[in-house]
């Protein structure tokens, strides 16, 4: 039977562990892999009306250990964005938050959100929960394909991923299953996602198909987090056409 795991024990600590045995390079890690976590203070006592946030600390709770990018070679793929999110002073109302670019493309989209992890390979499930506040007639769209569905997908990825999709890397991330992938709108949502469920890899893969990348990717797990898209693909980058923010209330692995 596998242990449960919180986010810190899933192995923040364990960032140093190389991936060359597994076939991945660990010469170009993801930028921010070796970077220090910085632990929150110890949570207040919270009102017993709200039991479901009431263990939610940990790195996952801490805005500094959030990267919005991704940062590739030096330079952010979501305009217009900080590089973290922001931390809120009231727990009670969520750990952090950012407000999503509006009213078009051209004034930025936010594309993937992530912070360090350890191997996920003992995990048995992702459960994340946030809130979408929004003026009233707001609209979430691909910034690819304007008019279209925004959406959000869980995912994870490899340490050492060279951002090619070739080769070996066709196996370096993988998004959630299909029946998982979150439509943006205002409200707060919950998504949990088994391990072995039907994750997709980035190329034309899936656990069902690649079963045995599947398994190596969670050993040599380096990111975790979520990504916005849509239609041109999970982690191309969401706009709002108004005034939006998002809210993480919860993020943990079992």
């Amino acid at each position: 039977m596998k242990r449960a795991l919180s986010l810190p024990a899933v192995g923040l600590a364990v960032l140093a562990v190389a991936a060359s045995a597994q076939g991945y390079p660990a010469a170009r890690p993801y930028p921010g892999v070796g970077t220090p976590v910085v632990m929150p203070p110890a949570a207040a006592p919270r009102p017993a009306a709200e039991p479901a946030r009431q263990n939610f600390s940990g790195p996952a709770a801490n805005a500094a250990n959030w990267e919005i990018g991704p940062i590739i070679r030096g330079r952010s793929r979501s305009p217009g964005m900080p590089l973290r999110p922001t931390p809120l002073p009231d727990a009670s109302a969520g750990a952090w938050s950012f407000d999503i670019p509006y009213p078009a493309p051209r004034a930025g989209h936010v594309h993937y959100i992530t912070m360090p992890v350890g191997p996920l390979d003992e995990a048995r499930k992702i459960t994340m929960t946030y809130r979408i506040d929004a003026a009233p007639g707001t609209q979430f769209h691909p910034q690819e394909y304007p008019g279209t569905p925004g959406t959000m997908s869980l995912y994870f990825q490899v340490r050492g991923d060279n951002w090619t999709a070739r080769d070996q890397y066709r196996f370096a991330r993988w998004y959630a299953p299909w029946d998982k992938v979150m439509r943006l709108e205002p409200g707060t949502h919950t998504v949990s996602i088994d391990m072995d469920e039907n994750w997709i890899a980035v190329v034309a893969f899936s656990r069902e198909t690649a079963p045995d990348e599947f398994r190596r990717a969670l050993a040599n797990a380096g990111r975790i987090g979520f990504t916005f898209g849509g239609k041109g693909g999970r982690g191309h980058g969401v706009y709002a056409t108004g005034p939006a923010r998002f809210t993480l209330l919860d993020f943990r692995l079992e």
